[in-house]
């Protein structure tokens, strides 16, 4: 980080300009899917740069779970909405009628689901660093996630991270063993266009902190007006 916290400015052709410019263009993606084709090659380059996200131990407690069939997509897509309605039915006001404006899904207009999971006896029983951060490999799932998110992003693609579903529900409907944890349900495929900001934002729910509300110095409780 420069001084005056910034992240540093680089030639348009260099590679870091272009890791950059893929981190601010991605977003979590709902009504902009097209539900065209993603070509097979693509598809593999955006899994293997999944797959090749750091863990824990090498654990690799990572699976991905392709999902294009219609109705199984279909069916997560009603239980999605009965969670979205329970979660509705909590807010009054205005925040109700924001909330009311904003899609949480692109699950039937993506071209593929992909279902990411977590199983922690891979590696076991000694699963070198994790024995005092529990979490350490749902830690990893998440970045092999990140990962995913930003190459399809540089593939032209866009990803939706959808989360207002039970994980008992994804486990029966895609039959995930009782010791694998499923993570996230990823909606993936060639979009219009990348909004020039998050849904979220756009639609007032929240607004981004500035980087200096978030960083502290030496300690947490630190000044952070320094």
């Amino acid at each position: 980080m420069t001084t005056a916290g910034r992240v540093p400015q680089f030639p348009s052709s260099t590679p870091a300009a272009d890791l950059y410019d893929v981190i601010e263009r991605r977003r979590d993606v709902r009504s902009e899917f097209t539900g065209g084709e993603i070509p097979d090659q693509v598809l593999h380059r955006v899994l293997t740069a999944a797959h090749s996200a750091p863990s824990v131990g090498l654990s690799q407690p990572w699976d991905f779970v392709l999902v294009r069939d219609e109705a199984t997509r279909r069916g997560f897509r009603e239980h999605v909405l009965a969670e979205r309605s329970v979660f509705a039915a909590q807010l009054s006001g205005e925040r109700a009628q924001t909330f009311s404006k904003i899609k949480v899904e692109g699950i039937v207009e993506s071209s593929l689901g992909v279902a990411v999971t977590y199983d922690p006896e891979r590696g076991s029983p000694a699963v070198l660093g994790r024995h005092a951060i529990t979490d350490a490999g749902l830690y990893s799932v998440c970045l092999a996630i990140q990962n995913l998110w930003l190459a399809a992003t540089a593939e032209g693609l866009g990803v939706g991270w959808v989360s207002f579903y039970r994980e008992e529900f994804l486990r029966r409907l895609l039959d995930i063993p009782s010791g694998v944890r499923p993570v996230a349900w990823l909606c993936l495929g060639p979009v219009r266009r990348l909004a020039d900001a998050p849904d979220l934002e756009r639609h007032g729910w929240r607004r981004r902190l500035p980087l200096e509300k978030v960083v502290h110095y030496e300690t947490y409780r630190h000044d952070l007006t320094r």
